[in-house]
């Protein structure tokens, strides 16, 4: 159930992993203070933020064990990178959270925020995606429904995240045009940080980054 560790290549692996996280962290803290609407996770994870007072990185971690927990129960295969996605984006996006200002009432700045977010997401996905260190527990998940049940990574993609918004709206999240906004372009940035960064993950993670991370938007 767990990817063979690449220990001749781990120290640059970790340390362009670590660069993936960061921007990931940051985009979503991003989003966050743009106050118009955050991913589909984030949404959960603001929600339950907002009713324990623990912070959205920290539920950021909680929740990934959680995702995870589900994953392997569906014996689905992880990695080092799929560890290390929910230990560090979390702290990263709580950094970000404490450096970003929120930004009300001023539309330009923060549709602004809202797209460089979306943008560095898009690339941020194409870093650590690259390493192929194993797929976050977001993704993992996704793919142990896909080969469970059958359906497509597309259906599976859409099914998680539409649950998971419902969830957080009904607990207060910070859902919005954003969140829209989000579903439709993410998938087009994470395609384009491909192109960009010349990424070429085995078969697997390339349907998982370039055709599910944007399945809500296909």
């Amino acid at each position: 159930m767990f990817k063979p560790v690449r220990w001749k290549t781990f120290p640059q692996d970790f340390l362009r992993i670590q660069a993936g996280f960061l921007v990931f962290g940051f985009a979503i803290a991003m989003m966050i203070r743009a106050n118009l609407g955050t991913s589909a996770w984030a949404v959960l994870e603001v929600a339950f933020s907002n009713l324990t007072g623990l912070t959205p990185g920290t539920w950021s971690i909680l929740v990934g064990f959680g995702v995870l927990t589900l994953a392997l129960a569906l014996k689905e295969k992880i990695g080092w990178g799929t560890l290390a996605n929910i230990l560090f984006i979390g702290p990263w996006e709580d950094l970000g959270l404490w450096l970003v200002p929120s930004v009300k009432d001023n539309l330009p700045v923060q549709a602004a925020m809202l797209m460089v977010a979306v943008v560095m997401m898009g690339m941020a996905s194409a870093i650590y995606i690259g390493v192929d260190a194993g797929a976050g527990p977001r993704d993992s998940l996704m793919l142990a429904i896909k080969r469970s049940t059958g359906w497509s990574i597309r259906r599976a993609r859409i099914t998680i995240e539409i649950l998971v918004v419902v969830i957080g709206w009904l607990l207060d999240g910070p859902v919005g045009i954003g969140t829209v906004i989000f579903a439709l372009l993410i998938g087009n940035f994470v395609q384009w940080g491909f192109k960009l960064l010349h990424v070429n993950p085995h078969r697997e993670e390339e349907t998982v980054a370039a055709e599910s991370a944007g399945g809500v938007a296909d």
